[in-house]
């Protein structure tokens, strides 16, 4: 007879011989305390732009409300002793169902911060989608990661051709998906940012991935030509900071940037260009030509759109509000999953983002019908709080509360958890 295995059980004994000696987890097992020790850890402007919401955050409140409206109903007296949490996702074999979702400016947090993610999302064994908006180039983050599977996320720019070298840089460093978000063509209204006058963007963070383009120093260029930045009257303390973090995160040397105009010209013309409000379903047709990656449409909360984004080619769909970011009083993510899944079927590749804070989420969103989930906030904390190595503990600590779920309630496998294994808060069981 064999012990039981798994993450689960794995993860457990490695903390509780820790701390035999008097060692605590650096990072905390529950989200609760980990969000406690990152607000400590970051500085105001980095606790605004990763925890805040839209408006008074009733959205991200609704994500939270809509898991806790379903209750696992576990099963007993089955052979649990082996767990298999591995699933094919978009035509690749995942050794569990998650993923680290995109978080832009996460420079706020650390230097290199998206380096230092990938790193975390490999020793973790899990995919990463890169975001347009990151703190680092691309080709930097993709080196970081090795072998493992890795995503792209794509912000629709207003300059086509901007698009289509972000597209071919992804193609370029072997993701395996294009993901398009939908849902920012405008910043929401974020009183945790506005509160403090505080755009990362506009410090010259979480642009990275434009500074490193060809097509995008091609419009620096441009704009230099054509209007060369004025120094508007004599500076003052914050717009000389201003100037400093320009000059820290652009491309090159500290000293040469904060004598040439070319960083601010960067980051005015990643201002004017980085989103597309025209953005429309004849746009996503274009990307039939454009590449060769599987799209995913993240975004998704109304069933028609669903529906639209499946009947045009898209290899799946992202339900996501952003994280409770863009619009204040949405749907909560998992209402909006039940919603869609019970329009387009049980065959389409569905994913969750926004809300998954714990293993026990992860099952529920399996179970009313996700094929895998993506983790936003908790990785962001952990990097906050250990960097790489934080990262990597915050997707361990998920991923064994899962297995022990799972194996607590009878589950054996990804494909057993189903609605059978949940039911409404309010129900009776039959």
């Amino acid at each position: 007879m064999t012990a039981p295995s798994g993450p689960g059980r794995a993860r457990q004994e490695a903390i509780y011989r820790a701390g035999v000696f008097g060692k605590r987890p650096r990072v905390p097992t529950s989200f609760a305390e980990l969000e406690r020790r990152a607000r400590k850890a970051l500085s105001k402007r980095a606790w605004a732009y990763v925890y805040g919401g839209a408006g008074e955050g009733a959205t991200m409140a609704a994500n939270r409300a809509a898991l806790d409206r379903w209750q696992i109903v576990p099963r007993m007296l089955r052979d649990v002793s082996d767990r298999d949490l591995s699933t094919t996702l978009l035509g690749t074999r995942l050794s569990v169902p998650v993923l680290l979702a995109p978080v832009g400016a996460a420079g706020l947090v650390v230097d290199d911060a998206d380096v230092l993610i990938g790193g975390g999302a490999a020793d973790a064994s899990v995919p990463y989608i890169l975001s347009s908006q990151g703190s680092s180039p691309m080709e930097a983050t993709a080196a970081a990661m090795g072998d493992t599977p890795r995503w792209f996320q794509l912000y629709w720019s207003r300059d086509e051709a901007l698009v289509d070298s972000f597209i071919h840089r992804a193609e370029s460093i072997g993701a395996q998906a294009l993901v398009v978000t939908l849902d920012t063509t405008l910043l929401g209204w974020r009183p945790w940012d506005l509160n403090l006058g505080s755009l990362p963007f506009s410090l010259g963070i979480g642009i990275a991935q434009y500074t490193s383009d060809p097509r995008f120093a091609e419009l620096v260029d441009a704009r230099l030509g054509a209007d060369r930045p004025r120094r508007d009257g004599r500076p003052n303390l914050d717009a000389i900071r201003t100037l400093v973090s320009i000059a820290r995160h652009h491309p090159g040397t500290f000293r040469e940037n904060l004598r040439s105009p070319v960083p601010r010209a960067a980051v005015e013309t990643f201002l004017d260009v980085y989103s597309n409000p025209a953005l429309t379903w004849d746009h996503i047709a274009t990307l039939r030509e454009r590449t060769r990656l599987p799209v995913v449409l993240k975004g998704i909360l109304h069933p028609e759109d669903g529906r639209r984004a499946l009947d045009l080619g898209v290899a799946a769909i992202m339900v996501s509000n952003h994280g409770g970011r863009q619009v204040d009083g949405a749907v909560g993510t998992l209402d909006a999953l039940t919603d869609i899944r019970r329009v387009v079927g049980d065959d389409p590749t569905i994913i969750l983002d926004s809300g998954i804070r714990t293993g026990a989420d992860v099952f529920k969103a399996l179970a009313v019908g996700a094929d895998a989930v993506t983790i936003g906030r908790p990785h962001i904390y952990g990097l906050a709080l250990d960097g790489r190595q934080g990262v990597a503990d915050v997707v361990r600590n998920i991923i064994a509360e899962l297995d022990l779920t799972m194996a607590l309630s009878g589950v054996r496998s990804i494909d057993e958890i189903d609605r059978t294994t949940l039911r409404p808060a309010s129900a009776p069981v039959d």
